[in-house]
């Protein structure tokens, strides 16, 4: 079984609620802790409420775990939850007898994912689980992550980024079991019909289909309602503003894209910025889009890598533009600015523009950073201008955390 490298708190004082985008691998992440823990059968019980069998009441699972086992189960998975009736009462049953470590999981037109945490708040623990960061993709891999490569190893760890950022990171996808292209067909199909059209009952399904197509179009571009408001209606197409927003709210909601706002020092300030468009998956571009354009894919994945983190877009994660300078990733930490990100698709310091690197050191000045980094696709140097460092890293060093060694 592939690890996952997310951390999981154990704890008898708090649900931990695995969430995260629709076949991102939920199930799968429960399973691997089951078996790195070396869990015995007698020491858990596993339901899934997906699962054609109809449980009366399953807040008496436990006790026939112990007419079988002789003893209780220190571990409860409860996945895909939506599926109980009154779920929320089922977990808070199991949850004040404080005798079980209580997992739960759940994604489905019924139920968005993030409500559990939102249903359980106070009484829960939040772990993300997204598709695979590089580092779990070379683990599916059999490589061990380690501070130094031969040149054959950094060859094999390109060529998996390069298939990373060209066809996405789903586990499916990376381990094989399906072809990219009928995966992301399936996958946009069920998102649309099951987790849009089904949950929210949207009539409109053309609309609906063209803006998701506008809003993966325009991937690390920046979007606006308004252009495609008017788009559609030079087209005869109508629909009103309003509607186009929950659509993008919904999209949000799901996990599909996210829209990165520019930093503007105030929450009012950012709310009102034109966002970025990012995509839970490089996959989704490359399926809708057909086309490569390696700079906007080495951008999204970067972002993609920032969310698997743990880092969060609009609190954490913004971009900088003034004066037609622009600066892709800017860190936040609390208060203050961390660091300062570009992207750029170069392998030597011919390819890298002038501007990018006059955008980062004027975003520096005026955010007062000093920790400006280039992430390219094979170039490595430190150059100092302005008075300022800039170090130049390719993504898989980056993303591998091998700058930190």
């Amino acid at each position: 079984m592939k690890r996952r490298l997310k951390k999981v708190p154990v704890s008898r004082n708090f649900v931990i609620s695995v969430i995260g985008p629709r076949r991102a691998g939920k199930t799968y992440f429960i399973y691997h802790f089951i078996k790195s823990n070396r869990l015995r059968d007698d020491k858990y019980l596993f339901i899934n409420f997906e699962d054609p069998a109809e449980v009366r009441e399953p807040e008496k699972l436990p006790i026939v775990h112990q007419e079988i086992y002789g003893k209780l189960p220190e571990f409860v998975f409860l996945d895909e939850i939506q599926a109980l009736d009154k779920w929320v009462r089922t977990v808070y049953f199991l949850y004040e007898s404080k005798r079980y470590h209580i997992f739960i999981t759940g994604s489905s037109s019924k139920l968005l994912s993030k409500e559990i945490a939102t249903q359980l708040r106070g009484r829960s623990i939040t772990v993300k689980i997204l598709p695979f960061s590089l580092k779990e993709i070379l683990l599916a891999r059999s490589m061990e992550i380690k501070g130094h490569y031969s040149s054959y190893e950094i060859g094999v760890i390109k060529n998996e980024l390069r298939r990373y950022m060209e066809y996405g990171a789903f586990p499916d996808v990376v381990l094989g079991n399906i072809h990219p292209s009928s995966f992301y067909r399936d996958y946009l199909d069920i998102v649309t019909y099951r987790d849009i059209v089904e949950r929210y009952g949207i009539e409109n399904r053309y609309v609906l289909n063209l803006f998701m197509k506008a809003v993966i179009s325009s991937f690390t571009k920046i979007f606006s309602v308004n252009r495609v408001f008017n788009t559609l209606k030079s087209v005869g197409v109508s629909v009103s503003r309003k509607t186009l927003y929950n659509f993008q709210k919904i999209l949000e909601d799901i996990g599909l894209a996210y829209f990165l706002r520019k930093y503007g020092g105030s929450i009012r300030k950012v709310e009102l910025t034109l966002p970025k468009v990012y995509l839970v998956d490089n996959g989704i571009y490359r399926f809708v889009e057909g086309k490569k354009g390696y700079g906007r894919l080495l951008e999204g994945l970067t972002f993609q890598e920032l969310l698997k983190i743990g880092l969060e877009p609009n609190r954490e994660i913004f971009y900088w533009e003034k004066g037609g300078r622009e600066v892709d990733f800017v860190i936040k930490n609390g208060d203050r600015i961390k660091q300062l990100i570009q992207v750029t698709y170069a392998s030597s310091r011919g390819e890298v523009e002038r501007q990018e690197i006059e955008s980062l050191i004027k975003a520096g000045e005026e955010l007062n950073c000093d920790d400006l980094l280039v992430i390219t696709w094979d170039y490595e140097d430190r150059l100092k201008a302005e008075g300022k460092e800039v170090m130049f890293l390719p993504l898989w060093k980056w993303a591998l955390g091998l700058h930190e060694r």
